[in-house]
């Protein structure tokens, strides 16, 4: 790929734009072993940002559709995540999207084949994609599988959609964490609930602004008076490589242009712990290390 194709490729003005090039990627793999550049990619990008506990989103559908065998693939993560908690000692976790962009009957099979393979790496399933296209709602039956079968489900609603979707993720899907959620904004009744049940938002500044469905620049965006309100926001990257952002970019635009002070970045940092799916006794541990390292970069650079 040249240059230029590459320029053209991560070129897009709105989500669908997005998902286009996020596709187009994804059909550039040619076989399993290529996850492990990915891999390498992955640990350089969480030991640049600090970051020592990851849940991140794997979508299969265009994988499995090229013919790629899932059961690999799931082997090579596991490989791959193994070695990254050998070597750095970062912690890996995975949510398969089962994608609402290729409709239920896809949805469903990607969750059977979750299913099917089962592997400590990969904890529960996630709901991505063209959220227009794929209303929370259509998707109840899968996720109702993933609760009944006791794993963990999240989904992306309010992103590019009204409250009404994020109410779907709560009142149809069970969703335990909502995916951006930025729309809940315009309920009120909607931001109270958000804030009562303390279901976390899993918030991505950086590519919300570039969507412009709720707001077009960090100072105006939504977090500010989630955060106020009592919700539980933690702070995201969706797709660093797309968005040219990574998570220290993202907690530094929060501090320097939405206001967010450096005691209020600490909460934001805890809150990423709390909203995670480690035991409360691994939350404990986590949250007494970001004590000692917050107490010890303060006295640094005081």
């Amino acid at each position: 790929m040249t240059k230029a194709e590459q320029t053209a490729l991560f070129t897009y003005e709105d989500l669908n734009g997005f998902i286009k090039a996020f596709l187009q990627v994804q059909d550039l793999f040619t076989e399993v072993s290529d996850f492990d550049y990915v891999f390498d990619d992955f640990e350089r990008y969480l030991k640049g940002n600090g970051i020592k506990r990851c849940e991140a989103f794997f979508a299969p559908s265009a994988f499995v559709k090229k013919g790629f065998d899932y059961e690999e693939m799931i082997k090579n993560f596991n490989k791959n995540i193994n070695r990254i908690k050998k070597d750095s000692g970062i912690d890996i976790k995975l949510l398969v999207d089962v994608s609402r962009t290729f409709g239920l009957e896809n949805a469903m099979t990607n969750y059977q084949l979750f299913k099917s393979h089962p592997s400590p790496c990969v904890i529960g399933i996630g709901l991505g994609g063209a959220e227009q296209k794929g209303p929370c709602k259509d998707f109840g039956p899968v996720f109702e599988k993933a609760h009944a079968d006791g794993f963990h489900a999240v989904a992306h609603a309010g992103e590019d959609v009204g409250p009404e979707s994020v109410w779907d993720a709560i009142n149809i899907l069970h969703s335990e964490r909502i995916g951006h959620g930025i729309t809940s904004i315009q309920d009120e009744k909607l931001v109270e609930y958000l804030a009562e049940k303390q279901i976390p938002l899993e918030v991505c500044p950086t590519s919300n602004t570039f969507t412009k469905k709720v707001v077009s620049k960090i100072e105006d965006h939504p977090i500010r008076a989630f955060f106020d309100k009592g919700v539980l926001v933690t702070v995201n990257t969706d797709d660093p490589v797309f968005f040219k952002v990574t998570l220290l970019d993202e907690f530094w635009s929060l501090h320097k242009q939405a206001g967010f002070s450096l005691d209020q970045i600490k909460v934001l940092l805890e809150n990423s712990f709390k909203a995670s799916f480690l035991s409360d006794a691994q939350k404990k541990k986590y949250l007494k290390e970001l004590d000692a390292a917050w107490e010890e970069g303060m006295k640094k650079y005081s």
